[in-house]
């Protein structure tokens, strides 16, 4: 399963980009509202429907666990003590783990990036501690996806899927979204 975890203050399209393809290459993928409900208000207004509540869900060492960015939806989540226990458990694990645009810096600050290559958003960098700053715009190291921002989302989802699905499913999906 892949976990995409909404706060109040997400950027939607990292969010909703990410939920499209997994589920465009057949992966179960479910939306984790951090809040009191289901209800989540993006960065932009946009309020969407969460399909499960964090207290629902216990992540295996075979699920992802996806961050999207945005603010003030990155500090919330690293303000969530629960969510934060569960990332540090599950990478510790041997989990994966995938942020993108300032929720890497929360990957950062659990410590997590220590010897890894990482990308944020820039202004960010300086929350990647023990990460060697990548310079590409998604980065893959280890257990471990980051993505730059908003206009990389796509291709943050599609690493994604490469990773569970393999490279000719991620070009598949590339070529049937014209990217």
């Amino acid at each position: 399963m892949n976990y995409v975890f909404l706060a109040d203050g997400f950027e939607e399209i990292e969010a909703l980009a990410v939920v499209d393809i997994l589920r465009r290459a057949d992966l179960e993928v479910a939306t984790v509202s951090i809040s009191n409900g289901y209800d989540v208000i993006g960065a932009h207004g946009i309020e969407v429907a969460a399909d499960v509540m964090l207290s629902d869900i216990d992540a295996d060492v075979e699920d992802y666990l996806i961050l999207p960015g945005g603010m003030p939806g990155s500090d919330n989540l690293r303000a969530c003590a629960p969510l934060c226990s569960m990332l540090k458990s599950h990478f510790a694990g041997g989990g994966h783990v995938a942020a993108i645009c300032a929720a890497p810096y929360i990957l950062g600050d659990l410590g997590i990036l220590n010897g890894a290559e990482a990308i944020c958003y820039p202004g960010f960098e300086e929350r990647l501690a023990g990460a060697t700053i990548s310079e590409n715009p998604v980065c893959k190291s280890g257990n471990i996806i980051t993505g730059k921002g908003p206009g990389v989302a796509m291709q943050f989802a599609l690493a994604i899927v490469e990773e569970q699905c393999g490279a000719s499913v991620a070009a598949g999906l590339k070529a049937g979204m014209q990217m």
